[in-house]
Parts: C-alpha cells; sequence; structure tokens
C-alpha cells in the first residue's frame, strides 16, 4: 500500500517507554521510503477534532500512535470516517489490543509493522455511543481502574496495589439484566466484560473463541462470586475456569442494572452506568499487524 503523508500520535504521559526513541525509529524509516513526517502530540483536550483536522489539511493516508488502549481508541475515534490504515506501537501500561494483534516486542520491528501493507478489518464496538476496540466491562476492573487512575502509581505495579482497597471498598456482586438478540435473562456478577477480542493486558485469555473481525462479540459473566480466583484469572495467573466466567456471542445488546456500576472502555474508566446499548457499527477499522 503506497503512502506518502504519515502522521505520528504520541501520547506523551502514557506508559514508561522512551518516546523519543519512537520518534528517531519512525522517522528513521520513513526516511527510506521517502514519505512525509507529520507529528501530533496528544494535549488531553480537543485531540479528536486536532487530529481530524490535520488529516484533512496535510492530506494524511497512513496513521501511527504510540500509546495504549486507551490512546489507540481515541485515534480510532478521530479518523474512522476517513479511508486510513492504523499502525500501533504499544506504548502504554497495558497493551492489550496490540497484544491480540500479535505486535512485535522490538520497536524496529513494530514501526515496520506500522508501515507495512497488511492489516486487518477490525469491528468497531459502539457502547452508549462510544467505541470500543478490545475490551469493556462493568464491576471490579473498572472499580480497579478508576482507582488507579486516581493513584499515583502507574503501570503493573500501580493495578496491583490497588487490587485490595478495590475488593475491599467494591460493593459486588451486582445484578445485570442482559438482553441480546437471542432472549433476555438476569445474572449477578462481579464482572460483566464485553469482549471484541480473546486477551486482556495481563495476556489472560478470557475470551478464547472471539474473533476480532467476525461481526460478533462476546458478553462475559463472571458469575462466581469468588474474587480472588476473577483476580487470578484476569492476571493470567490461571487457565478459564468454565465454572466462573460464562461467554455469549452476540450482535447486538442492552445491559442494565438498578444501582450505577463502574465502566471503562478500552482501559479508560468512563463512570457509573445504570445502562448500557452495545452494538457494532456497520464501518471497520483498518489496522496494519505482522
Amino acid at each position: 500500500m503506497n503512502f506518502k503523508e504519515v502522521l505520528l500520535v504520541v501520547n506523551p504521559i502514557s506508559g514508561d517507554i522512551e518516546k523519543d526513541k519512537i520518534i528517531s525509529e519512525v522517522q528513521h524509516q520513513l526516511a527510506r521510503k521517502n514519505a512525509s513526517y507529520h507529528y501530533f502530540k496528544t494535549k488531553g483536550e480537543n485531540d479528536i477534532k486536532d487530529i481530524r483536522s490535520l488529516v484533512e489539511k496535510e492530506k494524511i493516508d497512513r496513521v501511527i500512535v504510540a500509546g495504549g488502549d486507551g490512546t489507540i481508541n481515541m485515534v480510532a475515534e478521530a479518523i474512522k470516517d476517513f479511508d486510513l490504515s492504523l499502525g500501533i506501537i504499544p506504548a502504554g501500561s497495558a497493551n492489550g489490543l496490540a497484544l491480540n494483534l500479535n505486535i512485535p516486542k522490538i520497536l524496529a520491528r513494530q514501526v515496520e509493522v506500522a508501515l507495512g501493507d497488511n492489516y486487518i478489518d477490525l469491528d468497531i464496538l459502539c457502547l452508549n455511543d462510544i467505541i470500543c476496540l478490545h475490551m469493556s466491562d462493568l464491576g471490579i476492573n473498572a472499580e480497579l481502574i478508576e482507582n488507579y487512575d486516581a493513584s499515583s502509581f502507574r503501570g503493573k505495579f500501580g493495578y496491583l496495589i490497588q487490587s485490595v482497597p478495590t475488593l475491599i471498598k467494591s460493593e459486588y456482586p451486582y445484578r445485570f439484566n442482559i438482553r441480546t438478540e437471542n432472549g433476555e435473562r438476569s445474572e449477578d456478577a462481579v464482572l460483566l466484560g464485553v469482549a471484541n477480542a480473546n486477551k486482556y493486558g495481563t495476556g489472560a485469555n478470557v475470551n478464547p473463541k472471539g474473533e476480532p473481525d467476525d461481526g460478533v462479540f462476546e458478553i462475559l459473566i463472571f458469575k462466581k462470586l469468588n474474587f480472588m480466583e476473577i483476580l487470578k484469572t484476569l492476571r493470567n495467573e490461571v487457565e478459564l475456569d468454565p465454572s466462573i466466567v460464562e461467554i455469549i456471542p452476540a450482535r447486538e445488546a442492552h445491559i442494565s442494572c438498578k444501582k450505577p456500576v463502574a465502566f471503562q472502555i478500552d482501559g479508560e474508566f468512563i463512570g457509573k452506568e445504570t445502562s448500557i446499548d452495545i452494538k457494532i457499527l456497520n464501518k471497520k477499522l483498518r489496522i496494519a499487524i505482522p
């Protein structure tokens, strides 16, 4: 796939990876391809609008994003209406989408893939008008992310030290009503996940049969009230236990609960919700893969 104008979007505060190295490697490989280079540093305000304007103004025909799942989600929202390929360089605290797409660990190879011609047409989920590329959930994991965001510790250690306080403060189990095209049911759950992929950023394979481009998502019901076993599963310390997690495939769904429950999308805490509408958008997101 030929391209001439490449936009690199970098989240300067994500993860603990040296961003200057990423920028240098992208510039180095673009020089060999005789492509022009444009740089955008996220600010946390008006990023979507500014990226859209830059894409239109500079006639961008390839985008690379260096950041975590939340940054990738934001860039995807900005470019989803353009005919563009997106390359991802995992540079966040958790890089679940990159893990699911088998993005390499070595930076030079990551950039090669991001600028390559092989790609997947990824399904784009929409939850209450917010897009989701990877994983979303309601309950204990979203509470953990909320507490992590409020703390001063980053990375996996930050998540680890928030685990016990989250457990103590949580009001689980939650009573969820789940309606899909195949029927309606109510379940008690510690965590209710919506998956467009197999794994969380920890490597935990909680959705073994899921495919990110099959036009179907999966609802994951963590219903056995054993928090420590669920936490071990999410950390990829034990294999998925069918008695703990039930998986429901769906093309559209509505989830509701009587009291507000913590809600996250692609690793970003959204707030507390009592009602979630889920659908798959007609458009796909073209992402470069090995």
